[in-house]
């Protein structure tokens, strides 16, 4: 054996030592994930459909035969499939500007986009009701108009749209900003028109992350409790969408009923984490397919 391979193997020896760890470790790590888990989302879980099922089969369904909790599911139905399409548009335009050109407030584009992460959503919530309030700074002009935006749908809908705005934008951003402009470049430079373009050439690259960004969207214009709480004035079978309408439930004790909504909202949750995990699959195996091209 030469001193060469000698060398390598100690450098191979070395390099395992630094990213493997003992086996007692490893099982020290997995249990106390599990164990994590176990405690904040497991236990959790049971305890939402135990308590959901707490009447039986007939008491659960009961729970959503009601026509306020009809009327929050269709209300949170409606608010995801008008706020998630616009969001999903804008997000693939801002994410074109932002990969694919220079301009002046680029910057300033992109601080926007991520508002919605770093302020409360109860702060969003109350800038509507300041704008356009009975006593904002448009209350007035609406009212006249009789237009009502505050305590009605879209109130709720401006409020969903600003908090969802970041999560598909924000997901094509950094893809659409690696990809670089050579191919869509050399779509124009043969002829193609840039409808024909935008079809052919950039969605097929951006699909599974454009959809990985919509789900997560969905999920969050579903789920949103804190900005949709102020401009909705808690009417019932109006405005109240499901979280609302888990609160109201719980608030009265009737905690079987909140339980039931509740649980539908985990299983719309289990089923976007799904579909995430297989969005998540598909991505990785397209990325290994190109770069094996």
């Amino acid at each position: 054996m030469n001193s060469v391979t000698i060398i390598a193997d100690k450098d191979v020896q070395w390099k395992e030592s630094l990213t493997t760890e003992s086996t007692p470790v490893r099982r020290l790590l997995i249990f106390a994930a599990f164990l994590y888990l176990t405690l904040f989302l497991f236990i959790p879980l049971v305890a939402i459909f135990t308590e959901a099922l707490k009447h039986g089969l007939s008491g659960y369904i009961d729970s959503f035969l009601n026509e306020d909790a009809l009327a929050a599911i269709r209300l949170t139905l409606l608010v995801a499939a008008v706020a998630v399409p616009m969001n999903a548009v804008f997000g693939v335009a801002a994410a074109w500007a932002i990969a694919k050109f220079e301009f002046v407030g680029k910057q300033a584009l992109i601080t926007l986009i991520d508002m919605p992460l770093a302020v409360s959503p109860v702060i969003s919530g109350l800038i509507y009701v300041l704008l356009f309030g009975a006593q904002g700074w448009l209350g007035p002009w609406l009212a006249e108009h009789d237009i009502k935006i505050i305590f009605a749908l879209p109130g709720i809908l401006l409020a969903t749209i600003f908090v969802t705005v970041p999560f598909v934008a924000r997901e094509l951003i950094p893809l659409m900003q690696s990809q670089g402009r050579e191919e869509e470049e050399a779509a124009i430079t043969l002829g193609a028109s840039g409808w024909q373009m935008f079809v052919r050439v950039t969605l097929p690259n951006i699909k599974w992350s454009l959809l990985y960004g919509v789900i997560l969207c969905n999920a969050r214009a579903m789920g949103e409790f804190g900005a949709v709480s102020v401009v909705s004035g808690h009417i019932r079978g109006l405005t109240n969408t499901m979280p609302l309408h888990v609160e109201i439930l719980y608030n009265e004790y009737n905690a079987v009923s909140a339980f039931a909504v509740a649980s539908l909202l985990t299983l719309l949750a289990l089923v976007t984490l799904s579909a995430k995990t297989l969005i998540e699959r598909k991505t990785a195996s397209a990325t290994r397919l190109k770069s094996q091209r």
